[in-house]
């Protein structure tokens, strides 16, 4: 079975049925409800609930064997002493707090409910077709932030803290805590179960910086278009309304200073992670540069390439994998 898992740099599904996390039959009275899977660790771990570890087991198999065997990397799911050594590794009075606390600072579900499946109403009718997962909350003991798998969303309540949670200050910058605050759980969904959807093409000659900015920067510029957004990088990537007027400030700048020095088509990882990363330690023009510059710019170049092709769907923006002909400047060597 093919899984997906996704991590946040920088840095959920819906049926008729109640316990799958979905409501409704139509689109359009779609609701979801998120599982809160995070409990059933807590009674299973902390309380050794053996009816909350067999719930895990059978009822969130499939979301069990992600946590152990992929996120925590405890083993195998099917280990005899399994259990016992998920008992133990929770057993931490750092991950016990933290539990406890993910529990209070989440205490209702809500607003993100809300949010999500307004979310995905929207994508619904953008991409009728497009399954909705199961989507529900854990504790990833600050590993992954978003995991997508088949027809599951799930996304780990302790590292969405917020920015000054005392435990972030001791393992996370702070232009890395900026990010994990509650508000990004929903963009986060979004983002990463996108991407999971339409997974980056790892085309020979198609590797490059430029392939990449507008890969993400037409993930970033749906998840935008679907909640309604009307500023680039605020909803999806998160950005500040000074971030964004340098970058629009800067925008003709950029793009001149990456064709000089042959920076959109190289496939250097350093060079993509300066302009794909949160991190703001990349200097231009003697300046740090916004996190996530380099989706901007693609998402910039995505919302200018819709405007001029109004018939192009959501989905067949999705579908396309080459923009090789929007690079504002001719190739290095043409």
């Amino acid at each position: 079975m093919r899984k997906l898992i996704f991590i946040l740099l920088g840095i959920a599904v819906l049926s008729a049925c109640h316990t799958d996390g979905r409501k409704g039959g139509s689109s359009a009275h779609m609701d979801v409800e998120v599982f809160r899977y995070d409990r059933l660790q807590y009674e299973a771990a902390v309380l050794n609930s053996l009816l909350a570890w067999q719930r895990m087991s059978t009822e969130w198999s499939h979301a069990t064997r992600l946590l152990i065997e992929d996120v925590l990397e405890l083993g195998s799911v099917d280990q005899p002493d399994i259990n016992e050594r998920m008992c133990t590794y929770f057993s931490d009075s750092i991950l016990v707090c933290l539990m406890e606390d993910a529990d209070s600072v989440f205490r209702d579900m809500s607003q993100i409910e809300k949010d999500l499946s307004e979310g995905f109403r929207a994508l619904k009718k953008e991409l009728p077709s497009l399954p909705v997962p199961r989507v529900y909350s854990q504790i990833s003991a600050l590993n992954q932030s978003v995991v997508v798998a088949d027809s599951l969303l799930g996304f780990s309540l302790d590292k969405y803290m917020g920015a000054d949670y005392p435990l972030y200050k001791r393992y996370y910058y702070s232009y890395q805590r900026r990010f994990m605050s509650p508000d990004r759980i929903v963009p986060d969904c979004f983002t990463f179960y996108l991407l999971g959807q339409y997974p980056f093409s790892w085309e020979e000659g198609h590797r490059a910086l430029f392939d990449i900015m507008m890969y993400r920067g037409k993930i970033a510029w749906v998840v935008e278009h679907v909640f309604g957004s009307d500023r680039l990088g605020a909803f999806a990537l998160g950005c500040t309304d000074d971030e964004l007027k340098w970058c629009e400030k800067n925008e003709q700048r950029l793009w001149e200073w990456m064709s000089d020095s042959n920076h959109l088509l190289s496939t250097d990882p350093m060079v993509i992670r300066s302009y794909m990363s949160s991190n703001p330690n990349f200097i231009f023009a003697k300046q740090q540069m916004p996190p996530f510059t380099g989706i901007w710019l693609g998402m910039r170049l995505i919302d200018q390439w819709m405007k001029e092709h109004k018939s192009m769907t959501v989905g067949q923006l999705l579908e396309k994998t080459d923009f090789r002909e929007l690079i504002p400047f001719p190739r290095s060597g043409e």
